[in-house]
């Protein structure tokens, strides 16, 4: 079993950047495929982006795509979402969460979340 906590959430401008960190104990994203998703108030919960960890495949909901980047740190068993360009829609709790097949978008294809971090992007 792994467990996951988010972290880098928080208030910022529209146009700015946040990066987000999901960090993983209990045993490492080896095998993984490790995806962002978030939930905006009043909203379903949305695939953001998702990293294939031993291939270090990517992949992108269009909405966010060429201002999101999502990328792993072996070392810190850390997966990061860098968000630049940031726009007030996309304010949401942000969770991280774990599959084990790639090409999953639904939240309920994954198995284990964290606990989310809150983006608030001000227009």
């Amino acid at each position: 079993q792994v467990q996951l906590v988010e972290s880098g959430g928080g208030l910022v401008q529209a146009g700015g950047s946040l990066t987000l960190s999901c960090a993983a104990s209990g045993r490492t994203f080896s095998d993984y495929i490790v995806g962002w998703f978030r939930q905006a108030p009043g909203k379903e919960r949305e695939f953001v982006a998702a990293i294939w960890w031993n291939l270090g495949m990517t992949s992108y909901a269009d909405s966010v795509k060429g201002r999101f980047t999502i990328s792993r740190d072996g070392a810190k068993n850390t997966v990061y979402l860098q968000m630049n360009s940031l726009k007030y829609e996309d304010t949401a709790v942000y969770y991280c969460a774990v599959a084990v097949t790639w090409g999953r978008l639904k939240p309920g294809e994954y198995a284990y979340w964290g606990q989310g971090t809150q983006v608030t992007v001000s227009s």
